[in-house]
């Protein structure tokens, strides 16, 4: 189970998602690690704007990555479900 959980997080921290908004760039994995944010001088409201967007389209790829990997049915096993 643990093994299961640590290679999921793993494959998770090897992707990256870039996002370039309002100036500001975003890079985070699929994990939800930020590797950086490069601010360029913008305001607040343009880093927080652009934090969210990187993390939205990091919650949209990993559902993808994880759908790929056997989605919920792969993970029941982890949390106390299947046979």
């Amino acid at each position: 189970m643990r093994d299961d959980a640590m290679r999921i997080q793993k494959t998770l921290d090897e992707e990256v998602v870039e996002v370039d908004k309002r100036g500001v760039q975003v890079k985070v994995t699929l994990a939800q690690r930020f590797i950086s944010i490069i601010s360029n001088g913008k305001s607040d409201e343009d880093i927080a704007e652009a934090v969210n967007e990187a993390v939205k389209e990091s919650q949209k790829q990993a559902a993808k990555k994880m759908q790929s990997m056997g989605g919920l049915e792969g993970l029941k096993g982890m949390f106390g479900g299947g046979s």
